[in-house]
């Protein structure tokens, strides 16, 4: 359910978004702007890896839809908008700066947020709670790299889908969650946050990192993980009753008249 209108944009109390990794050729950039564009909030989380400073490290690839990103953001902010940035660990370049505003943008390295009906959640990037990047990071990296390999090849997969007339379908995300041990990874990884939220006394967490968009109850504490802008583009919304919805962008823009008809048409857009 989308929020309310006002001049063709729908306002929200809260947004959160995170793993855009702006700087790579996977990055949805421009569903991305087409999202910011039409949707607006009174606070705008950063939920960490917005830009990947790994793969900008390596090779530079910067598009202009990229700048449009950080541009509409720091718009958003210079309007009125309240914008917290919790970097991740693609963007970790960033944690040495915290806590400090720039651009009035404040940078801080996790937040607490509380919902318009009394809730309180720990908002965070989540790769503090990933074994493999806290004693294994070689590791990380060459899965990162595998990653982005199936995310070149799901390009070109849904190039021909599209032409065939068939809708997008993730085949990288399919291969992550058909995998025994990814999904036993996923399973941990949402377990230990929702534990660190009850450390913290409080009703639920809201993270990223992991790249699979879900909203559910873990024992009593509300786990929410907004996605990500490279397959899924998905954004965690809170409503003015203080309800939190997933909004999955592709799927709205399509029936909302977005110029882009799925992720697939990006394939040329991106290169």
């Amino acid at each position: 359910m989308l929020g309310p209108m006002s001049d063709g944009v729908h306002q929200y109390r809260s947004i959160w978004i995170s793993d855009v990794h702006l700087g790579t050729r996977n990055c949805q950039a421009e569903y991305l702007l087409d999202f910011l564009r039409r949707n607006e909030s009174r606070t705008l989380y950063l939920v960490g890896d917005i830009i990947d400073g790994w793969q900008l490290k390596s090779s530079w690839y910067w598009e202009q839809s990229h700048n449009d990103v950080i541009q509409k953001i720091m718009r958003k902010a210079r309007k009125g908008t309240r914008v917290v940035y919790i970097p991740g660990n693609h963007d970790e370049f960033l944690r040495q700066y915290a806590v400090m505003k720039f651009g009035g943008i404040t940078l801080v390295p996790q937040a607490f947020h509380r919902t318009a009906d009394g809730r309180t959640f720990l908002v965070i990037h989540g790769d503090q709670f990933d074994g493999v990047m806290q004693h294994a990071r070689w590791l990380m990296k060459l899965g990162d790299h595998a990653y982005e390999i199936a995310l070149r090849v799901n390009r070109w997969f849904n190039a021909v889908r599209q032409w065939f007339g068939y809708d997008y379908w993730s085949l990288s995300a399919y291969l992550k969650h058909k995998v025994k041990n990814a999904v036993s990874f996923i399973s941990t990884y949402e377990t230990a946050l929702a534990e660190a939220a009850r450390r913290h006394g409080v009703d639920g967490v809201i993270c990223g990192h992991i790249h699979k968009a879900e909203m559910r109850d873990i024992n009593g504490i509300l786990y929410c993980n907004d996605g990500d802008w490279v397959e899924s583009c998905t954004a965690l919304v809170e409503h003015f009753d203080g309800r939190l919805e997933l909004i999955r962008w592709a799927e709205i823009g399509r029936r909302g008249g977005a110029l882009l008809e799925s992720p697939a048409d990006l394939v040329g857009a991106s290169r």
